[in-house]
């Protein structure tokens, strides 16, 4: 009874001491945003100070936070969007009809670096006059995330029995319809995964963007970058900043961290 009561109580501690290295730059960041800038760089750290929200004020006054948060949303979203309903039926696609060549050939697209692609994109969106535009940067997130899709729902379909869909064309439906009424949503823990990552590695662009986008249509990534300046940096609108740039991502996955979960343990992302 002892050495169980010992084992669990290490279990804990554990759980407590890998928790608090994992949150630690979290939680740094966390209280940074709520402290002055001499309060910031005061050695040793102080761990207790008077918190202060000039830095969230400065971030949507002086920053134009919302205009740069709202430029990563709609980008994020319709890059993701076309990626699914480009992707989905292909992947289904692949997966019934056994187009191993074509999967082949996408998962050789996926190898490809993504930084290999920076100088054509530049090239093409410069002679079509894309440059500084929602257009270049959705069309390249959506080319980087297609293959994604295509290759983990193709291995998802392939999972689902064909009986189910075969019963529904047997009573009537087609082919089309089995796909949006049955499989799709027997998908939804796959999907799940799929939005969630392709999202959070939109969301997180950096060097594209710096690429095709001027100040005027920059995303967050971008605006944390105005921070740093030459002389001094501001290190608690940064930190703030950044706690805001965090935020939706955090709060999309709570969304579906059920589906997630379940397609995490299906073996979705394998």
């Amino acid at each position: 009874m002892k050495s169980k009561l010992l084992t669990r109580i290490f279990f804990y501690l554990m759980v407590v001491g890998i928790a608090l290295v994992v949150l630690f730059p979290f939680l740094w960041m966390l209280s940074s945003s709520f402290k002055t800038q001499v309060d910031i760089i005061s050695w040793p750290p102080k761990l207790f100070f008077e918190p202060t929200l000039q830095n969230y004020r400065k971030v949507f006054e002086e920053q134009n936070f919302l205009k740069y948060f709202m430029n990563s949303t709609i980008v994020g979203a319709v890059a993701v969007g076309l990626s699914l309903l480009l992707g989905l039926p292909a992947a289904y696609s692949i997966a019934r009809f056994k187009q191993n060549r074509l999967a082949i050939f996408i998962l050789l697209a996926r190898l490809m670096p993504g930084i290999s692609f920076l100088m054509p994109w530049y090239i093409i969106f410069s002679r079509l006059d894309l440059m500084d535009s929602y257009v270049a940067l959705i069309l390249s997130h959506m080319l980087i995330a297609l293959p994604i899709v295509v290759w983990i729902m193709s291995t998802y379909f392939s999972a689902i029995p064909r009986e189910l869909e075969e019963s529904a064309m047997v009573d009537g439906a087609t082919r089309q319809y089995a796909f949006l009424r049955i499989i799709l949503p027997l998908s939804a823990p796959a999907l799940a995964v799929l939005a969630i990552f392709s999202v959070m590695w939109r969301w997180n662009d950096f060097l594209l963007p710096r690429l095709v986008l001027t100040p005027e249509t920059q995303t967050l990534p971008l605006s944390t970058y105005l921070f740093y300046g030459q002389y001094s940096t501001e290190y608690g609108q940064a930190m703030a900043g950044l706690l805001l740039a965090v935020l939706p991502i955090i709060v999309f996955y709570l969304i579906l961290q059920k589906q997630f979960i379940s397609g995490i343990s299906s073996g979705a992302v394998k």
